[in-house]
């Protein structure tokens, strides 16, 4: 594993040196910010440590709306508790993606792109308006976005490979589960998106000339898939035009109307939609009751694989922070721990000692991990 290089770090005042705060921002000396733990060449600030911990308050009241502070507090306290392992996990996860030259700068368009079609914003710059009304700094929402990609990539590739699950597993839990599975009616849709969007009418005419002319290809029995991927403008092309699983009263009344009228297989005439037209096709129709194992096993397997996922990345988790070096400021913990905090003892660089010395791991006297190890 190729993990980045820490900077020289003399051994005297270690404390002090580890965990400075930092000064900077109006000149005046005073605190606006402290070091709190150092994971490589990444360092984890107290405001990041109170960011994430202002939004572990807000997913609880999301989570728990109407319930007494009380309830909300004790949410709170219980993920403050892998607060600082889940921000190292990310620096972590996020460091091993520019080790393996991950990039995922395209996603992240598509899915600003994909959040503006959503929200039926008509650009970009309406949803960066959107996302800065909110007290959200542009900037950080990309960033964020972009890290929580990067994250997903390293698990998908580095973890995800070594799950393994079986169709008895399906079945088992399909079994075991079905009265989850009796659902109201519901219809699996693909669109192919033609944009509109800033075209002159004429340029507007010949665009609706083009997905007319689709249509009649669909007609004449061509495979939607594929004309989707070929022709559709939409974020879902790639998938086939892909778009989703819906029950009465999540569609439009029109769109509903129209599509729970239509069996599997049918496509609709060129409709209008946000910025653009669209053609619709109902992969599925499913009727109100208990489901077919068929239209579930992917919502089964995702659960079976998150169950399995969890313990697969605490192992993996360990096994970076033991490939890494760490430092943990006291008063704080890192509940998945894998021992011992370390910081690199080097003298300085470009002397011949430094050249032939090997690197060691010294303990930081009074920097206090109390983690036990335990994912």
């Amino acid at each position: 594993m190729i993990m980045k290089k820490v900077n020289c770090i003399a051994i005297g005042a270690m404390a002090a040196f580890l965990f400075p705060v930092l000064a900077h921002a109006n000149g005046t000396g005073k605190v606006v910010d402290e070091i709190i733990a150092r994971v490589n060449n990444d360092i984890i600030t107290l405001s990041d440590y109170q960011k994430a911990e202002a939004q572990l308050r807000q997913e609880a009241k999301q989570d728990c709306q109407g319930c007494a502070d009380e309830k909300i507090n004790a949410m709170v306290d219980e993920g403050r508790k892998n607060l600082l392992r889940d921000l190292i996990d990310q620096s972590l996860l996020v460091q091993r993606a520019k080790d393996m030259s991950i990039s995922v700068d395209t996603d992240v368009i598509k899915r600003l792109d994909m959040i503006r079609q959503q929200n039926q914003l008509p650009s970009m710059e309406a949803l960066q308006k959107a996302v800065e009304s909110q007290g959200l700094s542009w900037e950080d929402y990309k960033d964020q976005m972009k890290n929580s990609l990067l994250q997903q990539k390293v698990i998908q590739q580095e973890v995800g490979p070594d799950i393994k699950i079986g169709q008895d597993e399906v079945k088992k839990y399909y079994d075991a589960h079905q009265s989850e599975f009796v659902k109201p009616e519901e219809v699996d849709l693909s669109t192919i998106f033609f944009s509109t969007e800033n075209k002159t009418p004429q340029e507007a005419d010949a665009i609706k000339k083009k997905a007319e002319a689709i249509v009649q290809r669909l007609k004449a029995g061509e495979d939607f898939g594929k004309l989707a991927q070929r022709f559709s403008e939409g974020t879902t092309a790639n998938e086939g035009g892909e778009v989703g699983v819906f029950k009465r009263g999540m569609l439009s009344p029109d769109i509903e109307k129209l599509v729970f009228a239509m069996k599997k297989g049918d496509s609709t005439d060129v409709l209008p939609a946000p910025n653009g037209l669209q053609i619709l096709h109902v992969n599925e129709h499913f009727e109100a009751g208990l489901q077919p194992m068929s239209k579930e096993e992917n919502e089964i397997e995702n659960d079976i694989y998150s169950q399995k996922i969890q313990p697969a990345m605490r192992k993996y988790l360990t096994q970076l922070r033991k490939d890494s070096y760490m430092v943990i400021n006291s008063g704080y913990v890192d509940t998945g721990s894998a021992g011992e905090n370390t910081v690199i003892q080097e003298v300085p660089y470009g002397t011949e000692a430094g050249k032939n010395k090997k690197k060691k791991k010294t303990p930081v006297p009074g920097i206090d991990d109390q983690g036990d190890g335990n994912p």
